[in-house]
């Protein structure tokens, strides 16, 4: 059974249950007995309980009908005919293919969900894209202003504070990071949209991490409110595309 499932899953646990009803003329006609000794078991074990923790109540009939091992057909034991290994497998791969179509079906709005963050995360990077140089400028503006007064009308070396603008240009530029992630939900899209026939959940997964850590090094370089709230928006929707990964086969 585990080869005839595993042409159908590639990743994930599968639990499969299988059930055999006897069928044909006085099938389900044979006696139901008691198994008694069960029942006493059962009995014993419920008032021992409400016993020694002090419980009200007692066993009723409604109770014990939930334990269905208590009740037995006569000639069930004697039962030895076993199940064909084609009509086995017959029901096991129909229950399969059920199981592969209600996913697609969850896939494809999985697909929606999944463009939704790209975008949303889209939108955070053009935000950054945005704010990035103006930064550079607004705090270029802050040091002239902060040297002209400690200078107290000496005039301010535009030379020595270009170097500093330049400097922070360098240590703040997060053009790199901002490809790199562009990149990824490039490449994060084309293999949703690929007719492939490899399973693609674990790349996805690898690009997820990818991206969390770009998003870490704009937020490390960001020294800007509005760069840092978008950081934050950015790690939410990869967390949350993170989480919708792990249901992607």
């Amino acid at each position: 059974m585990r080869e005839w499932l595993r042409a159908f899953f590639s990743r994930g646990h599968v639990s499969c249950t299988v059930r055999v009803s006897a069928e044909g003329e006085g099938a389900d006609a044979r006696p139901i007995r008691i198994d008694e000794e069960r029942v006493g078991a059962y009995l014993a074990a419920f008032r021992e309980i409400s016993t020694r923790f002090g419980l009200l109540g007692e066993p009723d009939l409604h109770l014990l009908a939930r334990y269905n091992d208590i009740f037995l057909r006569d000639g069930a034991e004697e039962e030895t005919e076993e199940v064909p290994a084609d009509a086995l497998r017959a029901a096991v791969e129909e229950a399969a293919r059920r199981n592969v179509r209600m996913r697609e079906d969850e896939g494809r709005r999985l697909h929606a969900d999944l463009e939704g963050r790209l975008a949303a995360m889209e939108a955070a990077l053009a935000v950054v894209r945005k704010r990035a140089p103006e930064r550079l400028v607004a705090e270029r503006d802050r040091l002239r202003a902060a040297v002209r007064e400690l200078a107290a009308g000496v005039a301010v070396d535009e030379d020595r504070l270009a170097q500093e603008v330049a400097y922070l240009a360098e240590r703040w530029d997060v053009n790199e990071e901002l490809v790199r992630f562009a990149s990824h939900i490039e490449l994060f899209r084309e293999l949703l949209d690929a007719e492939a026939e490899e399973a693609v959940g674990k790349r996805l997964g690898f690009l997820v991490q990818e991206m969390h850590r770009e998003a870490n090094t704009i937020g490390s370089k960001a020294n800007d409110a509005v760069i840092a709230h978008r950081v934050v928006a950015l790690k939410d929707e990869i967390e949350r595309l993170r989480e919708q990964v792990e249901n992607v086969e």
